[in-house]
């Protein structure tokens, strides 16, 4: 008889007792495993945020702190030979130039589609020589022919039609290269290659003339390609809102080209701080009536709400439940502030 109580099972009791406490134990586990599931995700998300904020804001700083530069002193005296001056947005000269979430911007149209800009967002315009120059050796405006000095021009990457800026010190002028021959390394421009009307590249341009102000460059002045950059928010092919920059290609004959930069920013708001002034103000502000206003702004404030990729992740479902964050960088013009 002993040996047969010592044999027998565990009671109903005892076993739903062991199922409950294997309940709450298995319960804890699967709890702290979904709690480091969910802290993963939003940490990953988090860091896709951050990641996407860096990437955003050292790509327009280095665009916003080159804009005005044309290699020379002399941005502010631009002669302007282009034959639009003005019909297309990278035809004028304004080293930065913003415009309101309620203005239009004609480097990109408003809408719904691939690449066009989201309503309700800011925009940036930046103009400035593109990438590297190259000096000049002789300048012969009766012909209309600019010779690059050889030792540092023999892997330049100009091109026919491009447009271009050349400076000295006592001024700048925007043209359009007719012809560019690289084996003289030779811009070849005239009044019927896409300049208006004129070959003078005096300051101030005189389109009305064939021959213009004429002025000769001297050795050692500076030549480049003209970048114009137009920085956005926009839709994507996805369906979402990325972060755009329109610029003019080389060999000027081509359309501008929109390029998606960062992906899941959602909206993009500017300010700008302005010389000798202790207002932030934005592009809609009177104190930025006016090109000559324009010429002022030494800071812009950049502000962009930027998502996650990840869906599920925030505690709320708007947004489809992605992580949203706004971040604000101040950028100064260096060759701007006094």
């Amino acid at each position: 008889m002993n040996r047969f109580h010592r044999s027998r099972g565990f009671s109903l009791v005892e076993l739903m007792v062991a199922m409950a406490l294997g309940l709450v134990i298995v319960g804890g586990v699967v709890s702290v495993m979904m709690a480091n599931k969910r802290s993963y995700r939003t940490n990953e998300g988090l860091a896709q945020v951050q990641e996407s904020a860096r990437t955003a804001y050292e790509l327009i700083a280095r665009d916003v702190r080159q804009s005005g530069t044309t290699g020379c002193d002399s941005a502010r005296r631009m002669a302007n030979m282009l034959n639009g001056n003005g019909t297309n947005w990278y035809e004028t000269w304004e080293g930065v130039h913003g415009y309101d979430n309620a203005t239009a911007d004609s480097a990109v149209t408003i809408g719904t589609s691939p690449a066009q800009r989201v309503t309700g967002t800011d925009t940036l315009r930046l103009r400035g020589i593109d990438g590297r120059g190259f000096p000049v050796e002789s300048h012969n405006p009766t012909s209309g022919n600019i010779v690059l000095q050889s030792a540092n021009s023999t892997t330049t990457s100009l091109t026919s039609n491009d447009f271009l800026i050349v400076c000295d010190f006592d001024h700048s002028t925007m043209f359009k290269a007719g012809a560019w021959d690289g084996s003289t390394r030779t811009i070849a421009y005239s009044a019927a290659g896409g300049n208006c009307g004129t070959s003078g590249m005096g300051f101030p341009t005189n389109c009305a003339s064939s021959t213009g102000l004429v002025y000769t460059y001297s050795r050692n002045a500076w030549v480049g390609r003209l970048g114009a950059i137009d920085w956005y928010v926009g839709y994507n092919p996805r369906g979402g809102k990325s972060l755009y920059r329109m610029r003019l290609p080389s060999g000027g004959g081509g359309a501008p080209v929109a390029e998606e930069i960062v992906s899941n920013v959602s909206d993009m708001q500017i300010t700008y701080g302005i010389n000798g002034n202790d207002n932030i103000v934005t592009a809609a502000d009177p104190l930025l009536a006016t090109a000559a206003d324009w010429a002022k702004v030494n800071s812009v404030f950049i502000t962009l709400n930027i998502d996650s990729n990840d869906t599920n992740v925030a505690t709320t479902t708007t947004n489809s439940g992605k992580l949203t964050r706004p971040y604000t960088y101040i950028i100064t013009l260096r060759n701007r502030v006094s």
